[in-house]
């Protein structure tokens, strides 16, 4: 049963978790505790096989399961970067049912994989009496650290009795980052959005950034919707008297739907409001933790808030609901301890002379003028400073579920109009403000028409509003609105490092799921590798091992 209102009412994330977690019946879980942090360091399949052989791997979790491991395939793999893309790689998986052995192999050459390096195993039990569950999930993970720099590895997950190598399609690819601080880093193209979900619209969208062949995909938080209701309060059977619904098996299906994707391009997640989920402990994202691999680099209580620096582009995720006043199950958890961070990530990435662009990607809009949710105060209020003392280049937001762009932004104001194919520099006109919700779940309205490539409708204002406190909306007038499309879609982000004489350049493209360009605009930087002074790269070495 659900929590009475007059608790909730008073309750945090994590109170309300105790208390779901008293009134489920006891149960002896199928596993016994695995090592965490599973994984093996290794330089190539040889090290590896030497490894997994010699028994230095974790401790492996078992189980009681009587089952036939032949007759279980794993499914839903999904990669990750660690904090360091250039060697470390995470690697995902979900089986349907207890197995033995859990393992993966990997090695540059699909013929020549590695021995068998053991999984951890994290289960999920969810269940809720007469509202959600019983539902046991079996996530399977292993951390690969110590890979070559810009190399392409083949990898295959199995169990006891099923092995990868003699299943067909069950070998995959994963690529790792390329070397920091060097001139002959290639272009490369990566992509977001935000708001999927399961549904034909979110099929169709990753089959068109797989055309993108993205380095790597950022979703931008409302993941699944296991949770439609997204207010990160307890769980009922009908959602009645402001309860959340919560069904655990959608999460299976929207694993199976990337797949495809996934399993071949790292998918760094943030998390947005439908993956507050009050059956799980710490503050509702146990469940993510089960189910996805984060870097690990941010503060300790924010487990989804991370960077990591990709070729000439440093990416930092961040987790609004800690500071959204529309939303405020979460306000606060971090007590302050995310922007603290924030600020000291944003300082060392602007020291490094090989990044040249600053990207931010979180779930609540700070700028967008849907009627739906328009733009979120709270991060207005603790994190735009931030982004403006720091020059941030590129800012991504979900929620909103539509595309928006905004003109560059300093102190909240706009520097010039930018219209579509224009150019902008960050470091003079200010920040740019994406809204890129269109990922798969229903649409969204806006208040003033739709403009984008071949619909220009420019407005000269837009009357919307932002959530200024804990549910107050305070209208107000906005210059900045300059695209807006209300359809399905995701952006692909164009990079190209500095050359001798030459910029470097970040060319964001709003795509629709047909493949059609609603919009792109040019992000130009004339610091970096050519103009690092005499510090230098070799100067910095001890910065690059550090990210």
């Amino acid at each position: 049963m659900g929590i009475p209102d007059r608790l909730a009412e008073r309750m945090s994330m994590a109170e309300q978790h105790e208390w779901l977690m008293s009134q489920r019946p006891s149960r002896r879980s199928v596993f016994r505790a695995g090592a965490l942090g599973a994984g093996a360091l290794l330089a190539g399949p040889s090290l590896l096989g030497s490894a997994a052989s010699a028994g230095t791997g974790p401790t492996l979790a078992t189980t009681n399961s009587t089952a036939d491991g032949a007759s279980v395939a794993p499914f839903a793999r999904h990669l990750a970067f660690g904090a360091d893309p250039r060697r470390q790689i995470r690697i995902g998986w979900q089986v349907p049912t207890p197995v033995r052995r859990p393992f993966i192999r990997i090695g540059t050459d699909p013929s020549d994989l590695s021995g068998r390096i053991p999984a951890e195993v994290r289960p999920l039990h969810s269940e809720v009496p007469g509202a959600a569950g019983p539902v046991d999930q079996y996530y399977l993970h292993v951390e690969l650290d110590g890979l070559r720099p810009d190399t392409t590895y083949y990898y295959g997950v199995g169990h006891k009795g099923y092995e990868p190598a003699s299943a067909a399609g069950a070998i995959s690819t994963v690529h790792t980052a390329p070397q920091r601080g060097r001139w002959d880093v290639e272009p490369f193209t990566f992509t977001a959005f935000g708001d999927q979900g399961v549904s034909p619209h979110a099929l169709a969208n990753d089959g068109v950034v797989a055309q993108q062949n993205p380095a790597f995909h950022l979703l931008l938080g409302d993941i699944a919707y296991a949770d439609p209701s997204g207010q990160g309060r307890p769980v009922s059977a009908t959602g009645a008297n402001g309860t959340d619904i919560f069904n655990p098996t959608i999460w299976d299906s929207y694993l199976g739907q990337i797949e495809a994707v996934a399993s071949r391009v790292p998918w760094m997640v943030a998390t947005g409001n439908h993956d507050m989920e009050a059956l799980y402990s710490p503050e509702g994202y146990g469940g993510q933790i089960a189910r996805w691999d984060f870097p690990g680099n941010g503060p300790k209580a924010c487990p989804s808030v991370y960077s990591f620096i990709y070729g000439n582009v440093g990416v930092i995720s961040l987790d609004a609901n800690d500071v959204s006043n529309e939303i405020p199950a979460n306000l606060g958890y971090s007590k302050g301890s995310q922007t603290s961070w924030l600020k000291s990530r944003l300082k060392f990435l602007r020291r490094q002379p090989d990044v040249d662009f600053i990207v931010v990607f979180f779930h609540h809009c700070t700028y967008s003028t849907t009627n739906a949710h328009a733009s979120e105060g709270g991060v207005r209020a603790e994190w735009v400073p931030l982004f403006d003392a720091y020059r941030v280049d590129l800012v991504l937001n979900g929620h909103n579920h539509i595309y928006e762009r905004s003109d560059p932004l300093r102190g909240g104001s706009p520097s010039k109009a930018v219209p579509i194919g224009g150019t902008v520099h960050p470091d003079t006109d200010g920040t740019t403000y994406l809204s890129v919700g269109g990922g798969g779940r229903s649409l969204y309205s806006f208040p003033a028409p739709d403009s984008y490539a071949g619909h220009v409708n420019d407005a000269a204002s837009v009357n919307t509003y932002s959530w200024t406190g804990v549910g107050v909306k305070t209208p107000e007038v906005v210059t900045w609105s300059r695209v807006r499309y209300t359809g399905y879609s995701f952006v692909a982000v164009d990079v190209t490092p500095a050359r001798l004489g030459q910029p470097a350049t970040l060319t964001v493209r709003a795509v629709a799921e047909s493949g059609a360009e609603l919009d792109r605009v040019t992000l130009v930087r004339t610091a970096g590798l050519c103009t690092v002074g005499s510090r230098g790269v070799s100067d910095a070495k001890a910065d690059f091992d550090a990210a």
